[in-house]
């Protein structure tokens, strides 16, 4: 079994270049995809992964600000007039609780089904099923065992460590998602084989604290929401590109 992340997106908010970070992970058949900018299909279309909304099987969010979640609106209208199934949405209690009042709502609690006719009313239920992340255990999603650890950002924002049993061994891949530079997260995050880190401006993360990161440390991270700006090819730190899919191994890669 190969458990494989696919980076659909390394940007950041105000990217011109890249797509918005999102993530794609693949074991035993099951696609479980991590945020959703806005225009989903093209972000999952242009990836080269080969991947469209029909075969992907849960979404994950960390957080909800736009460029993590603003094809949320798309992504759920799409599986419920085209695929005529709810999207499997996975997230911790506190980051979920106002997804639908504050984000979706005022586009998606109507509709209507015929021109002169009442609109009928939607609900969070009649898009979304839900799997709650919880902060003391790992949740299960298919092959995929999640852990969620908060992180120091402007809103609930959880980092992510994902593990997948394989018959070489258990195979886990670390996501910092947005989040100020917090030792402790990255001690948490350590234990992965790979790390999937964010660097930015303002209350994200400097890239000169990760370089100062000791080497072995540094040897299994990868780089991602980083501004335009960023120097990727000479970053002290690998720079996960848009398009690359990395084989989550054991040990460093």
């Amino acid at each position: 079994m190969t458990f494989l992340c696919t980076a659909l997106g390394v940007g950041d908010a105000f990217s011109a270049r890249w797509y918005s970070t999102c993530l794609l992970l693949e074991a035993a058949g099951t696609r479980l995809l991590i945020d959703c900018p806005h225009p989903i299909r093209k972000v999952l279309a242009e990836s080269g992964a080969g991947v469209d909304l029909p075969a992907v099987d849960g979404l994950l969010l960390t957080h909800l600000h736009g460029d993590h979640c603003s094809g949320v609106e798309g992504m759920a209208f799409f599986n419920h007039f085209v695929l005529r199934r709810r999207v499997e949405l996975l997230g911790h209690p506190d980051v979920l609780e106002r997804l639908w009042p504050d984000c979706l709502a005022a586009g998606m609690d109507r509709l209507l089904r015929a021109p002169g006719a009442a609109p009928e009313p939607l609900h969070f239920a009649d898009f979304f099923t839900v799997t709650a992340l919880r902060l003391d255990r790992a949740v299960r999603f298919g092959p995929f065992s999640i852990e969620a650890r908060k992180t120091v950002h402007h809103v609930p924002t959880t980092a992510l460590r994902v593990a997948v049993d394989t018959p070489e061994g258990r195979r886990t891949l670390g996501y910092s998602a947005d989040t100020a530079f917090d030792p402790e997260l990255i001690e948490w995050l350590d234990e992965a084989d790979v790390v999937l880190h964010e660097t930015n401006l303002g209350v994200h993360t400097p890239y000169e604290r990760l370089a100062a990161l000791p080497p072995r440390v540094r040897s299994k991270m990868r780089l991602v929401h980083y501004p335009d700006s960023f120097d990727v090819d000479g970053s002290a730190i690998r720079c996960l590109r848009q398009g690359e899919q990395l084989v989550v191994g054991l040990g460093a890669p």
